[in-house]
């Protein structure tokens, strides 16, 4: 099993819960072909750069999934023949880059809290000196 990134358009959506039945649909075939779904997040609604089969606009869904490095290919096709994705574009996501990725979000989150507690300090400091 390997994981992958999917960005999936669905165009033609007016509401959210014909949204989750079209998404649920398309993720149904990675579990018909024995993946699973690790994670979903629904970007929204987003025009395209130029229009594409007279759309203007569509829903854009971020997934990611593990499955079979063999199957990615029937799964494409498979996308080609439910009406509902307008497009579909999938990613393998690699290891390195998203432990290297965290690594540097943690080092980040650690220089963010460090300056906080300096101007805190700093902060501090400067009441001090106006109390006395």
């Amino acid at each position: 099993m390997k994981t992958y990134d999917a960005l999936y358009i669905f165009v033609g959506i007016a509401k959210d819960d014909v949204l989750d039945a079209n998404l649920e649909k398309a993720l149904a075939e990675v579990t018909r072909l024995g993946g699973n779904v690790v994670a979903k997040e629904t970007l929204g609604r987003r025009p395209f750069a130029r229009p594409m089969k007279k759309r203007e606009n569509g829903v854009y869904v971020k997934v990611r999934f593990e499955l079979d490095p063999l199957k990615v290919d029937e799964l494409v096709n498979r996308y080609h023949l439910v009406e509902e994705v307008f497009r579909v574009q999938i990613l393998a996501v690699d290891a390195r880059r998203e432990a290297k990725i965290a690594s540097e979000r943690q080092a980040r989150a650690e220089r963010i809290a460090k300056k906080e507690a300096a101007q805190a300090a700093a902060l501090a400091a400067k009441t001090e000196t106006v109390e006395a």
